[in-house]
């Protein structure tokens, strides 16, 4: 069976209103308007918007030593497929090349985008999981409003708070004023 595969990349990672402590890396499909949420851990995100950021960090990070590690190595990541879900756990392949074999290693997906990111390799999901788990943007839409802690500032927050609460949009204002308040205490 071979199933047909849809790239995606990186859109955005910002705190996830649905767990509270995780992020929500939102990948998007490379020529389309579909888009994927995926629930991550903090120190996932934080290595992934340092990445998507262009920052260096001191020390290498987790991600890097092993990258490092890897092409130091020889070892190649070729791409990273998403493959499977199961109650909202995405699961992921990581694909290398050592000299000439070829190596399917399971990986979380945070892990594998963090990779990707890294190493550069691109990122891929069966259009199936895409189809099922995604979410459809009209050609038209820039997206979910998302507000990443790392990009927005406190007065764009209050702003869309009260944007919210003119909308009478009261659950998007009490995600919104807790993103605030979370701001606020760090």
């Amino acid at each position: 069976m071979n199933k047909k595969k849809i790239e995606l990349q990186v859109l955005n990672i910002s705190n996830s209103q649905a767990q509270a402590g995780a992020y929500a890396m939102v990948l998007g499909e490379a020529n389309g308007t579909r888009q994927l949420p995926v629930i991550i851990g903090a120190s996932e995100a934080q290595y992934m918007v340092i990445e998507l950021k262009g920052i260096v960090p001191p020390r290498p990070l987790t991600h890097n030593l092993f990258a490092s590690v890897l092409e130091i190595l020889g070892v190649k990541l070729m791409r990273v497929l998403i493959y499977k879900v199961d109650n909202g756990v995405f699961y992921s392949y990581l694909y290398m090349k050592a000299e000439e074999t070829v190596l399917q290693i399971d990986a979380r997906t945070s892990d594998a985008v963090a990779l990707a990111l890294r190493m550069e390799a691109p990122i891929f999901v069966y259009e199936d999981i895409l189809e099922a788990e995604g979410l459809k943007m009209a050609d038209n839409d820039e997206g979910p409003e998302i507000y990443s802690m790392h990009e927005v500032t406190l007065n764009e927050l209050k702003a869309a708070l009260q944007k919210a609460v003119d909308e009478e949009d009261y659950e998007r204002a009490a995600q919104l004023r807790d993103q605030i308040n979370q701001r606020q205490q760090s």
